[in-house]
């Protein structure tokens, strides 16, 4: 189901340490310290999940798909895309490509925090 699909991507990126969610342009964004690290634009009941996301690594991969397309204004030269993720989209990628996201724009010690919590060793 869309909802729970956007529920537990956005649920993750505003998890993230030091994540917060701002309103500019008077659409969702999780950020990191003043960074933006998600759009998640302005909510549509029927739209589904749509969000866009800077990417490095997963980038080339990410481009393949056929729900995701570079970023516009200007964005895509920095490696961001949007992506409109159908209902059957599989979850653990599209966190990971938050989290890929997260740690381009994040600080280090932020970045050690996260690794930290994936290894169970924070306190």
């Amino acid at each position: 189901m869309a909802e729970d699909l956007a529920a537990t991507v956005r649920g993750h990126a505003f998890g993230l340490p030091g994540a917060w969610e701002d309103h500019p342009w008077g659409e969702s964004v999780a950020k990191v310290g003043k960074k933006v690290f998600v759009f998640f634009g302005l909510a549509e009941p029927d739209d589904g999940l749509r969000f866009t996301v800077k990417l490095a690594a997963s980038l080339e991969e990410a481009l393949m798909m056929p729900w995701v397309v570079p970023a516009g204004y200007g964005l895509d030269r920095g490696g961001w895309v949007s992506a409109a993720a159908p209902d059957d989209a599989p979850v653990e990628m599209l966190i990971g490509w938050v989290e890929e996201s997260y740690r381009a724009v994040a600080p280090r010690r932020l970045v050690a925090e996260l690794d930290a919590r994936a290894v169970g060793l924070e306190r």
